[in-house]
């Protein structure tokens, strides 16, 4: 069995007999997730959102199942034209037995990528957090130089962890706005999360 075919496994299965699941992608495999939450898509399922966990920060996707008339005709149509998705079967806007768009997908995989890979930047780019990290880092330093009188070491530390982290919001910040720009040019809206941040979602469903 491939690694398509295994993740496409693990997705039926999630899908299957729940309303809202957490699809576990480890970090090294980021690159197959949009294709993966397309395809949950064209079985009456929505993304949602991401969570960052562990110390390689694995994406944790959340997809809930619509109760859109729309979705639910959708899944129900493709429930009954590929029946054995993960078992070698034709997947819904996918090469066969693969996790490889079909052109007329792409877009759509494109857009579901852009919108994960910006909510995981948006959680792993907390300004708030890396900027108290950063002078809360710094003024520790300053403090211990003194008291254990390694200067040499301390004080470059005082310097260099802030400067990393305060470099890695700027990076961060970057990336975010060139996938908005493209997420407003395929046409998603600004939303605010609960905790107030600017997410972005679709406006219509996608075909499938």
């Amino acid at each position: 069995m491939s690694t398509a075919e295994r993740h496409l496994k693990y997705l039926t299965r999630l899908i299957a007999n729940q309303d809202d699941v957490e699809l576990i992608v480890p970090s090294s495999d980021r690159k197959s997730v949009g294709a993966l939450v397309y395809v949950a898509e064209c079985f009456g399922f929505r993304y949602s959102g991401v969570r960052l966990v562990g110390r390689y920060k694995n994406l944790h996707v959340r997809l809930v199942r619509s109760g859109d008339p729309a979705d639910r005709q959708r899944a129900a149509t493709n429930l009954a034209a590929f029946p054995a998705v993960g078992q070698g079967g034709t997947v819904p806007g996918m090469y066969r037995a693969s996790l490889t768009p079909v052109p007329e997908a792409q877009a759509d995989v494109d857009v579901l990528n852009d919108l994960i890979m910006y909510d995981a930047l948006l959680l792993a780019g907390n300004r708030r957090q890396l900027l108290t990290m950063a002078w809360g880092s710094a003024g520790l330093f300053l403090l211990l130089a003194p008291a254990t009188g390694k200067y040499a070491v301390l004080l470059p530390l005082a310097v260099l962890l802030p400067a990393f982290l305060l470099g890695s919001l700027r990076i961060n910040g970057a990336r975010r706005a060139k996938i908005a720009e493209r997420l407003r040019a395929a046409g998603c809206a600004t939303v605010q999360d609960d905790a107030g941040r600017d997410r972005y979602v679709r406006p219509v469903p996608q075909a499938g």
